[in-house]
């Protein structure tokens, strides 16, 4: 690897320039709370307007790449960030306070998922073809020559996460479902890691070199400023949005998008506190094994994690006793651990805060007081079944290690809890055979209420896949139809065409006769494998 491709300038990278601007700031280091160098460029509205014109005028021919070239795109910017070697595990844990062996998996999780997807676009799941065969004869009316396909729906505006510096950011899922889809990507680094963005951003800038794409297929925006993203969502050329943040962050994006001349959708991941539901047989057998795979779930990351289990409802009963005893003991010995940045560990603190001053939720443990300025001091609480649905601000999120255990009366309590909570990523039963019937009668419930049920494991950490959903029912996200992990990922970003009794001299490749791409397709109802050309 060139030494140029990992040193930083802190510029706007527009396609294939580098752009300054009159402003700058600096990444901060979470566990020194100092100032890393060097300064990065502050975007403006006229970055976004040239990024955007950039994006619009490289979409036609991005869309029109064949499924192996497209594939091939992807692969690229895989290798590419693998050549990157120990210098971007290096800054990204400068800039965040994360590990290196967090980091690292991180990255193979980044590079893997690009690769997922290259397969899924070979496999034709970006065009996803379906035929339906004329039938001139039918009565009362013949049917039409009919076939399908999906296209992108045109540039895409990425904003990177704060917890996820790699898997969630500058080539995280939502830019590689986005390109797997057809569609150009501007991503809108997140300020906490722009050092971490700008490696990230070239190594993609690279690939597109080398894959001979147009310039406007990828651009990186840097910037702290909410204007940045504002005007990135409300640019007439931007056809969707992938958000992964707060509540308020993706609502406000939201509203930018309904409110333009021609809307657009915002697909956000916003907030959740992701139930564990411990049933009774569950917990009379192995209550102190809950409690310390629970602790171990909440204080993973320092709780940073859009999964983390915020929550634990139960029966009271011994069994609960027990795993209160044995969870507060396991939380009193934890660490505080550096948290992403000042304003996270500011927003935790007074999340907490709150919680103990609510007077509707009484302090069981707290981790250990020896962390850093911005260290996330671990917290347990518990409460009632009716506190809990009489005091919604006990089921808004703090964002950390924090959790609270609702102690419910009896099973149509336990029930009441489980209607009352918001729309969830996850939720989890820990449940042994005795506990079916209990857990048949939550499963319609939590089938409403998130995206993923899991039994007998804990929601952090998310496996991308073909059959993976990580979104739910708002406030967890702003769409319930879709997913920002997997495959399935990919359906936000494309939209369906019909052609009907098209001439075959112009029927696109994907539906044309003889299958030239080789995809598999639906005929006439049945699947049909691809078969190479």
């Amino acid at each position: 690897m060139n030494a140029n491709a990992t040193s930083l300038t802190g510029a706007i990278l527009i396609g294939a320039r580098d752009l300054a601007a009159d402003r700058s700031f600096r990444a901060v280091d979470p566990a020194r709370d100092s100032a890393i160098e060097p300064a990065f460029a502050e975007a403006g509205p006229a970055h976004v307007a040239e990024a955007a014109a950039l994006a619009a005028a490289a979409f036609p021919a991005y869309r029109a790449t064949a499924p192996e070239a497209r594939a091939a795109f992807l692969e690229a910017i895989a290798s590419e960030i693998e050549a990157l070697g120990d210098v971007l595990v290096e800054r990204a844990g400068l800039e965040s306070g994360l590990p290196a062996a967090r980091l690292t998996g991180e990255r193979a999780r980044t590079t893997g998922q690009l690769r997922l997807f290259a397969s899924w676009v070979r496999a034709g799941g970006a065009d996803e073809p379906r035929l339906d065969s004329p039938q001139p004869e039918r009565k009362p009316l013949p049917r039409a020559d009919l076939r399908l396909r999906h296209i992108g729906v045109g540039p895409v505006a990425v904003f990177g996460a704060s917890n996820f510096p790699l898997a969630f950011s500058v080539a995280g899922g939502d830019t590689a479902s986005a390109l797997a889809a057809g569609c150009p990507v501007i991503v809108k680094g997140h300020p906490a890691h722009p050092g971490t963005s700008e490696l990230v951003g070239r190594a993609i800038r690279r690939a597109v070199a080398a894959c001979g794409l147009p310039e406007g297929v990828f651009s990186l925006l840097t910037g702290t400023s909410h204007e940045l993203g504002s005007a990135l969502v409300a640019d007439p050329r931007i056809a969707a949005v992938g958000f992964t943040g707060s509540r308020a962050g993706g609502l406000a994006l939201a509203r930018i998008a309904a409110g333009r001349e021609v809307p657009i959708p915002v697909y956000a991941e916003m907030s959740s506190i992701n139930p564990v539901f411990l049933l009774p047989e569950a917990l009379a057998s192995r209550a102190e094994a809950l409690a310390a795979g629970f602790v171990g779930s909440l204080t993973l990351g320092a709780g940073q994690f859009c999964t983390n289990p915020g929550l634990v409802i139960a029966l009271d009963s011994p069994g609960l006793d027990r795993f209160l005893a044995a969870a507060s003991a396991a939380l009193g010995g934890a660490p505080a651990a550096t948290m992403l940045t000042p304003g996270i560990a500011r927003a935790y603190a007074g999340g907490v805060a709150a919680l103990e001053e609510s007077g509707a939720a009484q302090t069981l443990a707290r981790g250990r007081a020896d962390g850093g300025a911005n260290a996330c001091r671990p917290a347990l609480f518990v409460t009632d079944g009716a506190a809990f649905r009489a005091t919604p601000a006990l089921a808004r999120e703090v964002f950390g290690a924090s959790a609270l255990v609702v102690r419910c009366a009896d099973v149509e309590d336990l029930l009441a809890v489980a209607r009352a909570v918001e729309g969830q990523l996850t939720a989890t039963l820990q449940l042994d055979e005795g506990d079916h019937a209990l857990a048949a009668a939550l499963l319609p419930v939590l089938e409403e209420k998130a995206g993923r049920i899991l039994a007998n494991g804990w929601p952090t950490g998310v496996e991308v896949c073909h059959a993976m959903v990580h979104g739910g029912p708002f406030p967890a996200t702003s769409d319930v139809r879709t997913t920002s992990v997997g495959t399935l990922a990919i359906r936000r970003f494309l939209r369906p065409v019909c052609y009907q009794d098209l001439p075959a001299a112009l029927l696109p490749a994907a539906v044309a006769d003889g299958n030239p791409l080789g995809l598999p397709r639906l005929v006439d109802g049945a699947a049909q494998p691809g078969a190479a050309p």
